[in-house]
């Protein structure tokens, strides 16, 4: 099998660094246990289920922002609850969302959001697991391990890659999931071969360039063709006897793999330099915003799954200087790309989703962790995962809706309640995924890849 060979990195949770990680295959690539994927789309094929050629792009918001200061504003509440900023109305008719947020209150017509999240749980761990798995599972701040794949997982090892030359599950610029790496986003029992492939950097650094995409020293693309023709002699004589179709799933394995690291496909849409710097500029010329542009230039060249990694929401106090520096950028970050995706013809067939691992407390703390009033900025807020929120965009879904409600002060769901599993239901059916799908675990078990496999039908 061919190696690549990617440099050194970190140990991850799993204690492969990402030298040996790609020589396992290179990470995230759909064609990793080709035969099970092709398994499973001719198991579609034959049950009837529509083929799609839907993408997706989460927008991590690691730390847990608060719904009352993004998406669902009650200005009419005791101030303590009703925060620092006041709504603005949108383009949709009834739809408000935070003055922070000019950009989206125009294009509100396409996404939806629901404000009746839940699943109950302050701790990172905890949320960040039901989130982006859709189970508990006993995960906790002691005891932290992931328990079942993520999400992306799930979508890599059953949609593959829409182009053989592109890895099928990226995290720009990593995988982080309350600091672990891949943390929740991993294959966990499915295996490494489905973690994301994480190109890391910063896309909005000069001169950006993955470094996960170098040869070894001394290694040319002639060198991997020349290695690539000897591989294919000497497997003329166990080929002559092996008649199972193994030998041929290696094949298309090596001949993607081969693709991705020396074709120009993966090396172009990585390439950020080359979109046109005034779209850079309309996405925001910092982290967040470029690392959305190019979860797009993914996409568009034929990723299926991408997730970007917006950090540091755990304002616990001091929330006007958080609220007033990040707002802004997630503002222009996804005000554009529903825009920019929508001028390529791209909306319809890519989801967008923006979520974090909960919310934080509708009653505000004084600001001084424990000290005098103030003496740690302004008021902040806590954790809360009893009343959360969730934009979804594109994909196929029905945009500009209001999915439920909380009530008066936010606290918890007032009007249809929506657990995570239900989140995911909505994300699979917008991917042609069967929600009632169920994967194996180290043991041989079947597990249910969610307990409700019921999507949002507003949505739908």
């Amino acid at each position: 099998m061919l190696k690549v060979d990617a440099g050194f990195s970190n140990k991850y949770c799993d204690g492969l660094n990402r030298r040996s990680f790609v020589q396992l295959g290179v990470a995230g690539m759909a064609s990793v246990g080709l035969g099970e994927v092709l398994r499973a789309k001719a198991a579609s094929a034959t049950e009837g289920r529509s083929k799609k050629n839907t993408s997706a792009i989460l927008i991590w918001l690691d730390g847990g922002p608060s719904h009352l200061d993004l998406y669902d504003m009650k200005p009419e509440a005791p101030s303590e609850v009703r925060g620092l900023w006041q709504p603005i109305k949108t383009n949709v008719e009834g739809i408000e969302i935070s003055e922070l947020f000019p950009m989206q209150a125009q294009v509100a017509d396409k996404f939806s959001i629901v404000r009746s999240l839940h699943h109950d749980n302050g701790d990172h761990f905890s949320g960040g697991h039901l989130m982006l798995t859709s189970k508990h599972m006993g995960v906790s701040g002691a005891a932290n391990t992931g328990k079942f794949p993520g999400l992306g997982s799930i979508i890599a090892r059953e949609r593959g890659s829409r182009h053989p030359s592109m890895p099928s599950y990226v995290a720009v610029p990593y995988a982080a999931s309350i600091g672990l790496v891949p943390g929740y986003f991993g294959g966990n029992f499915l295996g490494v071969q489905y973690d994301p492939f994480q190109p890391g950097g910063d896309p909005n650094a000069p001169n950006y360039q993955v470094q996960n995409l170098n040869l070894a020293p001394g290694m040319s693309v002639d060198r991997l063709e020349n290695r690539r023709d000897l591989n294919r002699l000497l497997d003329q004589i166990p080929r002559s006897v092996e008649r199972r179709g193994l030998f041929t799933a290696m094949d298309r394995f090596d001949n993607d793999a081969f693709e991705f690291v020396s074709g120009a496909r993966a090396r172009k849409a990585f390439d950020i330099s080359l979109e046109d710097p005034r779209l850079r500029d309309r996405y925001g010329r910092h982290n967040w915003g470029q690392s959305t542009l190019l979860a797009r230039r993914l996409v568009e060249a034929g990723s299926t799954f991408v997730t970007v990694h917006f950090g540091g929401w755990d304002h616990h106090w001091d929330l006007k200087a958080g609220m007033e520096r990040y707002l802004p950028m997630v503002d222009s970050a996804v005000a554009t790309l529903l825009t920019d995706l929508e001028e390529r013809g791209m909306l319809d067939s890519t989801l967008v989703i923006l979520c974090g691992e909960f919310s934080r407390t509708p009653k505000m703390n004084d600001g001084g962790n424990g000290g005098a009033p103030g003496s740690m900025g302004t008021p902040g807020r806590d954790h809360w995962g009893n009343s959360m929120f969730c934009l979804l965009a594109g994909g196929g879904v029905k945009n500009g809706q209001i999915i439920g409600s909380t009530d008066k002060n936010g606290y918890r769901p007032a009007t249809r309640p929506v657990r995570p599993e239900h989140i995911h239901a909505t994300i699979y059916n917008c991917l042609g995924i069967d929600p009632h799908l169920s994967v194996l675990d180290h043991a041989g078990r079947p597990n249910p890849v969610l307990e409700d496999p019921t999507p949002i039908h507003e949505l739908i």
